[in-house]
């Protein structure tokens, strides 16, 4: 039997409003040696028999139908009927440009190191997208390159997850998709950068990430700020800051004092906090003090091996602090990493 290029997984609850735009936008690749295993999550509506009609139209088409169990059990069980050595991720409501998998299994073809394959992305429907949306988009789509990718990811997910085209064994290696209670695809990410995997993007719009209030994302706490701070927490323990004697937060506002409970649950070394308000330094957070900026390199120099964690969430601050750590030396991923 011939095995196809790539598999395209696609898990579905309740999709039958979407459901034929996302297909029709798979058939209509300019790439046709694909599957799609297309896994029915006990939909309660009119999915199943909308999925069973493309099967019967296209032979490509696989389906399969299991009780509902959410979406990590969803995936798992899909990649298992995956018979590609490539996975192509789909959403049942988002649309792939035609180019999509042409584009995403040539890089991977041509660049064998590349353990995942992202791409652009843009919003649609476009008077749906709400600014923060939007926002975080643009981020998204800033970060193309492996150093990127990786020097951002404990600042959120920087790959949306349908965007992604992956070596199923490299996923397999790594545990596949696993139950932690924050997002499934974040820490996937997370566990494949800390297994030495390497990512990219092509620097393509190759997909249409629709917003809607139904979204996963919207509505399962998984998803949820604090869950991701706990995700945050949990591999920056066993990540940059393992084996550290010294955790500095720059940040004494609303991320910075989340973060840092989380981080304290999961046994992080914390000294002190960063802020640039004269109103907070010299005061304390937490019982630790806060300290200024040019106090930086003076507490830096009491440890053997100390880090910063950049947790300002404002607009823009990333940047300026970006600025100041690189005018004092120090280098982002090694020294101190960017968390907000």
């Amino acid at each position: 039997m011939i095995m196809p290029k790539i598999s395209v997984l696609i898990p579905c609850h309740n999709a039958a409003q979407m459901i034929d735009e996302a297909i029709e936008s798979m058939l209509n690749q300019t790439f046709t040696d694909f599957e799609i295993i297309a896994i029915d999550d006990g939909s309660e509506d009119d999915t199943k028999h909308i999925l069973d009609n493309w099967a019967i139209s296209d032979p490509r088409i696989k389906v399969f139908f299991k009780d509902h169990s959410g979406i990590i059990d969803t995936l798992n069980y899909g990649v298992k009927y995956c018979s590609a050595d490539y996975i192509a991720r789909m959403d049942a409501d988002d649309h792939s440009h035609p180019e999509r998998l042409a584009e995403q299994i040539a890089f991977l073809d041509g660049h064998p190191e590349i353990s995942l394959v992202s791409c652009l992305v843009e919003g649609f429907p476009q008077h749906d997208v709400r600014e923060g949306f939007r926002v975080y988009i643009d981020w998204l789509n800033s970060l193309k390159s492996n150093h990127e990718i990786q020097r951002d990811i404990y600042i959120e997910s920087p790959l949306p997850h349908p965007s992604v085209v992956y070596r199923k064994q490299v996923i397999l290696e790594v545990g596949g998709y696993q139950e932690h209670g924050w997002a499934e695809d974040y820490d996937l990410w997370l566990r494949l950068a800390q297994a030495g995997k390497v990512f990219s993007k092509v620097p393509k719009i190759l997909l249409e990430w629709r917003e809607h209030p139904t979204r996963l994302t919207r509505i399962d706490s998984r998803y949820s700020l604090e869950n991701f701070l706990r995700a945050k927490a949990y591999y920056l323990k066993k990540g940059p800051i393992s084996g550290r004697d010294a955790v500095i937060i720059w940040g004494a506002g609303m991320m910075g004092r989340r973060l840092s409970k989380q981080l304290k649950r999961q046994g992080a070394p914390i000294v002190a906090f960063v802020d640039i308000d004269p109103k907070k330094i010299g005061h304390t957070k937490h019982q630790l003090p806060i300290i200024s900026p040019d106090e930086l390199i003076l507490w830096l120099n009491r440890y053997q091996r100390p880090i910063l964690l950049a947790a300002v969430g404002a607009r823009g601050a990333r940047k300026l602090i970006r600025e100041r750590m690189n005018d004092l030396g120090f280098i982002e991923t090694v020294d101190w990493w960017s968390v907000a």
